[in-house]
Formats: C-alpha cells, sequence, structure tokens
C-alpha cells in the first residue's frame, strides 16, 4: 500500500470547504477523505511551501511528464484560461495540502491515475484572499 503525504489545512479553509461540500449533490467522499486526514493549522501557521487555497502551485504529473501552474480556488472563481482551477477539479482536490517535494496518487475521470509532484508554492497574502 502506498503511504499517503501529510496533508495541511488552513482552519478556515477546512470550515469553508467543509460548507461548500455539504451543499452539493455530488459524490466529494475522496476530497471529504482528504479533508478528514488533513492537520488544521490556524492561518499564520501555515507553512509558505503548502498549498492552501488561493495559492499558485507549480507541479508535474509524472504519469505523464506535463508541468502546470495553477491558482487553488473555489468554485465560483474557475477560470482555466487565467490558470484558476476549483479546489473541486480532481487535480485540485489533490493539491490541496501538499507541500514542495510531496506526490501523490488521484484518481482521474477515465480509470487514470495522476501522480502529481509539488515543485513550488507561492501563497497568496490571507488578508487578500476572497
Amino acid at each position: 500500500m502506498t503511504r499517503q503525504p501529510t496533508l495541511m489545512i488552513a482552519r478556515p479553509d477546512l470550515e469553508r470547504l467543509e460548507t461548500l461540500i455539504a451543499r452539493l449533490p455530488d459524490d466529494l467522499s475522496a476530497l471529504e477523505n482528504e479533508l478528514a486526514r488533513a492537520q488544521v493549522v490556524e492561518p499564520e501557521a501555515m507553512p509558505d511551501d503548502v498549498i492552501g487555497m488561493n495559492s499558485t502551485a507549480h507541479f508535474v504529473d509524472d504519469a505523464t511528464g506535463a508541468s502546470h501552474t495553477f491558482t487553488l480556488v473555489y468554485p465560483q472563481d474557475t477560470d482555466i484560461a487565467a490558470g484558476r482551477i476549483s479546489i473541486l477539479a480532481p487535480v485540485g482536490s489533490a493539491l490541496l495540502g501538499l507541500s514542495v517535494g510531496q506526490t501523490i496518487a488521484w484518481p482521474a475521470p477515465g480509470g487514470r491515475t495522476l501522480q502529481l509532484r509539488v515543485l513550488a508554492v507561492t501563497r497568496q497574502d490571507p488578508r487578500n484572499a476572497r
């Protein structure tokens, strides 16, 4: 069995995501499981190299070799052309809480598995987050 990476999430992000998930009819059990196992911290204790909401992550899918840079956002702020990906997208759910150097295997549509490795993270100042 593959050991899952340690995840970290800021308390306000966790609370907002739990509220969002409760309002949606979709099966978001994979995201719910990730949130349940995450270490919850106050925003000021969140390390700069951990992907949180409104963080910009540079990562590679080791299964395909493709690298990407996206900002992780809430669904209403999604704009793929502007590089903003929803937390509800498979890539978004997979990246939440990971830190630089960590990898995760995550199921994707069509039976494919994403093998994501975080290369860099830029965190937004929480005072400027939506």
